[in-house]
């Protein structure tokens, strides 16, 4: 076996506590949360001259994680258009399990997030969604219906 489990997604943030506040509203515990630069970092992402604040959630099972960095230098570049539709190439959302998928786009909707589309039911096995937080980041709640 060559994969031994996925670590992180990153998401690269210009409001790193308006961000945090989504996701741990979301019911993810902040790991940790700290500056992050020098030649070791510039090395690996292939940039120079880095300066970044980088935040890292769990979720309460343990084994998600969500990294989230705030750039300092160089600046962050934003992608076009900003609330990029669900078929944009490239990431378009994360997939959060949760109990009670209505409670949690009340509880988000308090941080301004908004529904994509619709919250809809699959069959007899999930009630789902698309909700977009801050910065345009789009998660994906799935309840699995007993």
């Amino acid at each position: 076996m060559t994969i031994q489990r996925m670590d992180n997604a990153l998401i690269v943030v210009d409001d790193l506590d308006a961000v945090i506040a989504f996701f741990v509203e979301l019911g993810m515990e902040l790991e940790g949360r700290g500056p992050v630069e020098g030649r070791w970092v510039e090395r690996v992402i292939g940039l120079e001259d880095v300066r970044q604040e980088v935040a890292m959630l769990r979720t309460p099972d343990g084994h998600g994680k969500v990294e989230l960095a705030m750039f300092h230098t160089p600046e962050a570049i934003r992608a076009e258009p900003t609330d990029a539709p669900a078929n944009t190439l490239g990431i378009r959302r994360i997939m959060l399990a949760v109990d009670d998928v209505e409670d949690v786009v009340a509880r988000l909707r308090t941080h301004g997030a908004e529904l994509v589309g619709e919250l809809t039911q699959y069959e007899n096995v999930y009630r789902l969604c698309y909700v977009r937080g801050p910065e345009g980041i789009i998660v994906g709640l799935a309840e699995h219906l007993s």
